[in-house]
């Protein structure tokens, strides 16, 4: 039995056979013939999977005929040199690229200038309408998204890394430039990329499309028997079949997952095996504790008191009233004076009067 990881065979001669009938419905379509005659409407590869991915993934994918024109629509966002305004690193990594032996002429753009002539939204969009691909210095990448906006990653335009410090720098920068790239989304089961374009003869069509499938069912996170339909297709046309993957091809999708990711059933055994595993030298160890406590003597034995110890009761009559405060027996002192006072004088008066009535 093939391995799941095997390349998908495809029939060149059906491939052939979708693109010059695609070739054919772009001339003749009358909306179509400005755009054939300057450089060319591009061709696609739709990929539809058995079952969605569980991962985004992002695979690059080299081509043997470029995809896009020599020049123009590509930029290149660089980090900021120190000591050097944004004119003068630019002119650096232009500098830089011309004498690593890169020929095309890219537009480079300085991080200080992104984050200044770049920061109002029309800007950012104007930006995205300009160029096709965008490539980013390794150093800066991870500083990028929150400059760039959402509608870069939205139009899968998302910039590419390139290593500006590389003795092969041209020619990353060339597989980057004429390749493509294919965004596997785990929110769905189909997925884009472009291969080709229509100015293309119909066997460079054939030969990157055999190429690009080839690297998507090896590098691809999923078993490459995922992919259930291909298709060629244009921006406005219909959407042709080049490959149809076998129903048997199913089954082995089914069985790669159970085994990558088991049932809810089968985890529980997993749990319950590992405490048994777990538990069986713990309660072994626990017997030998047991035994080695039982050998060992009591020398000192520990009384523990049965009944707890009685209160001392303090009968009402040792109870002595406590002295009340000084302050109040001077106050009442102070009354006991003014009532004796009153009691002699009202007593001297009381006894003139008898004496005159006597």
């Amino acid at each position: 039995m093939e391995s799941p990881r095997d390349e998908l065979a495809l029939d060149r001669t059906q491939v052939k056979k979708a693109a010059q009938a695609l070739q054919a419905y772009i001339k003749s379509s009358s909306s179509s013939q400005k755009l054939f005659q300057n450089e060319g409407q591009a061709v696609f590869l739709l990929f539809t999977h058995w079952k969605i991915p569980k991962k985004e993934q992002t695979i690059r994918i080299p081509l043997p005929h470029g995809v896009r024109k020599e020049t123009g629509d590509v930029c290149l966002f660089t980090r900021d040199e120190p000591n050097m305004t944004s004119e003068q690193t630019e002119r650096f990594y232009k500098k830089l690229l011309t004498e690593r032996g890169f020929k095309n002429v890219i537009e480079v753009i300085p991080f200080k200038v992104l984050k200044t002539e770049y920061k109002p939204f029309e800007a950012k969009r104007r930006l995205l309408g300009n160029f096709d691909l965008f490539l980013a210095d390794a150093r800066i990448r991870r500083r990028l998204p929150s400059h760039i906006g959402k509608h870069f990653y939205e139009r899968k335009k998302a910039p590419l890394s390139v290593d500006l410090e590389s003795k092969n720098l041209a020619r990353n920068m060339e597989l980057l430039i004429q390749g493509t790239t294919l965004c596997i989304s785990n929110k769905g089961s189909c997925c884009m990329a472009r291969v080709a374009h229509s100015n293309m003869t119909a066997d460079e069509i054939v030969e990157n499309v055999t190429m690009a499938v080839s690297t998507i069912s090896t590098k691809s996170a999923t078993t490459g028997r995922n992919i259930k339909i291909i298709h060629l297709k244009s921006q406005n046309s219909v959407a042709l079949p080049i490959y149809t993957s076998d129903l048997s091809h199913l089954a082995v999708v089914e069985e790669a997952q159970k085994k990558a990711h088991p049932t809810k059933g089968a985890q529980k055994r997993k749990r319950e095996n590992k405490k048994n595993e777990v538990s069986e030298p713990i309660t072994k160890e626990t017997e030998k504790d047991e035994d080695c406590e039982e050998e060992i003597p009591q020398l000192v034995p520990i009384e523990t008191p049965t009944k707890k110890p009685k209160r001392e009761v303090i009968s009402k009559k040792g109870l002595k009233k406590a002295p009340k405060p000084a302050s109040k027996g001077l106050k009442k002192t102070v009354k006991d004076k003014k009532l004796a006072k009153k009691t002699t004088k009202v007593t001297g008066h009381v006894l003139r009067r008898k004496a005159k009535t006597n």
